[in-house]
């Protein structure tokens, strides 16, 4: 079995370069969720100069929204969303230094360009395992756009928040080299 890579942010060029399509990783540390939204208000204040509700420097965004929590959870479900909504969005968010972010489906070309000029991981979290997932979030508090409800942005506190490497930072595509994998039973 190989074991699955570890994490922690905010998130360093030298401790992506390793990793694989495919790779399966424990991430620890801050992640902040945006989902449609919550990207157009971001835009939105790039583009006035405003300053950005949380830092963008090593930062991994969570394209989800979590549902009300339970009382005796930190959060409800939350699972990842789809990522091609947030494409238009992506490529500047990763040349103001975002290293990574998590949703499901595949990107579009000019966002895996992106990634690759900007050294930027793009992650896979478990569709329909909302509530496991949510079993890795120590912490959630609002951080901005609090009247957009589940689309505001969030700070998630994880520990060992599993994922699968889908773009990784040498041009690595894990929803077509996949099936090539299976077909030949590589792993």
């Amino acid at each position: 079995m190989i074991l699955p890579y570890r994490l922690t942010t905010p998130l360093k060029d030298e401790e992506m370069a390793p990793l694989r399509a495919g790779d399966q990783v424990l991430l620890t540390g801050d992640i902040y969720t945006a989902r449609d939204l919550a990207h157009k208000r971001i835009q939105e204040a790039i583009d006035r100069g405003l300053p950005l509700p949380f830092p963008l420097k090593g930062a991994v965004l969570f394209y989800a929204g979590p549902t009300p929590k339970p009382p005796h959870r930190h959060v409800g479900s939350v699972g990842p969303t789809t990522s091609g909504r947030m494409d238009p969005y992506a490529p500047l968010l990763y040349s103001l230094g975002v290293k990574a972010t998590i949703g499901k489906g595949p990107r579009s070309p000019r966002v895996k360009e992106a990634q690759l000029l900007h050294q930027c991981l793009y992650m896979a979290a478990l569709g329909g395992g909302a509530a496991l997932l949510s079993l890795s979030i120590l912490s959630m508090e609002v951080v901005a756009f609090p009247e957009l409800g589940p689309e505001a942005v969030y700070l998630f506190k994880v520990r060992d928040f599993p994922l699968t490497v889908i773009n990784d930072l040498h041009g690595g595509d894990f929803y077509l080299e996949g099936p090539a994998r299976y077909r030949e039973g590589r792993p």
